[in-house]
């Protein structure tokens, strides 16, 4: 009788990573699902996600060919006042910048963000630093990020039910609070990329809003967890015309959002797209590569069922390039910066 031998799979460094991803989208999905509600979520989100990876991931910066800058700028629900006429839609406004720095083995980011909400602003920099190891056909991105957060609100805007309630601050309150961002980001050249990452880790605690000893409010870091994910897909008979479907999920534990997008590139100059946030709105996109500039619109349709007016989003992105020795891997995508 003969006796038949299997030896086990031999797992290669990659294997290995490609598992450590998998169970941290896991360990994300599990806390995506106990989130709850699927919208109020207070961390800005941008229709044009797929370009602001610089800003959600560390992990990501440094992953073109040169200095990469890019824009955006949102009117949610343009028009929108409350009761008293006041302006009280959500603006955000967004730019980042990064870039890979050869002997650091990576790459380095910027981020600035303004979110504007009600009577609150908040004005957040993120200096990044990304560790690139090359797997096989892959780039893996372990990055960091340090993070400083200015929080305000004017309460005086705020009309309370009861006159003089201690517990209510007075005036504009604000505090700046001291953070740290974690990503990773796995992305194959031409073909698909999968990045997950943590905001505001620390979710640090700053100073108490009102005076008396009633009050224990205070300003808090709002900590984020990302899960992206995008593929490239050439459809078959047609190499001019490119499908980019992207993900973008988002919770702090309380709220969560979901956007599922795609676009179709045609010739590697214009596209058009359709995104969807979860129980909220159906946003247009439309936009054009001119040379290294890219130009894009988004038009988002509510479908909250509330009457509130429509929201407007403008991207643009640029990249410098870097003249240096490249490995024969390094390669050149705008559609993902």
């Amino acid at each position: 009788m003969k006796n038949y031998y299997f030896s086990p799979p031999v797992l290669t460094q990659s294997d290995y990573l490609m598992r450590l991803i998998f169970r941290l989208l896991a360990v994300f999905s599990v806390c995506f699902l106990l989130s709850g509600k699927t919208h109020a979520q207070q961390a800005p989100v941008f229709t044009y996600h797929p370009f602001t990876h610089a800003f959600t991931n560390p992990g990501y910066a440094g992953m073109g060919e040169g200095i990469c800058l890019n824009g955006i700028v949102r009117q949610q629900w343009a028009g929108f006042q409350d009761a008293e006429g006041n302006s009280v839609a959500p603006q955000d406004f967004l730019i980042t910048g990064d870039m890979p720095v050869r002997w650091l083995r990576g790459g380095v980011g910027l981020a600035i963000v303004q979110d504007k909400l009600g009577f609150e602003s908040n004005v957040g920099v993120q200096l990044g630093y990304s560790y690139h190891a090359d797997i096989g056909p892959a780039t893996l991105g372990i990055g960091t990020a340090l993070n400083f957060l200015n929080r305000s609100v004017d309460f005086s805007k705020f009309k309370p039910n009861s006159e003089g309630d201690p517990v209510l601050a007075s005036g504009t309150q604000s505090d700046m609070l001291f953070d740290l961002n974690l990503g990773l980001f796995w992305m194959v050249p031409d073909q698909y990329y999968i990045g997950v990452s943590a905001t505001s880790l620390l979710e640090t605690k700053g100073k108490a809003l009102g005076s008396n000893a009633e009050s224990s409010a205070s300003f808090v870091g709002d900590r984020t967890l990302y899960l992206v994910a995008g593929y490239q897909y050439t459809l078959p008979g047609k190499p001019a015309y490119q499908l980019l479907p992207a993900i973008s999920m988002m919770t702090n534990g309380a709220a969560s959002q979901i956007n599922i997008s795609a676009k179709v590139l045609y010739n590697n100059k214009f596209w058009g797209g359709v995104n969807y946030r979860l129980q909220e709105s159906i946003g247009l996109m439309a936009g054009i590569y001119f040379k290294d500039l890219r130009i894009g619109y988004a038009y988002d349709i509510n479908t909250l069922g509330l009457g509130v007016p429509g929201s407007h989003e403008i991207s643009i992105g640029y990249c410098f390039k870097i003249q240096a020795d490249k490995s024969a891997r390094v390669y050149r995508n705008t559609r993902y910066l």
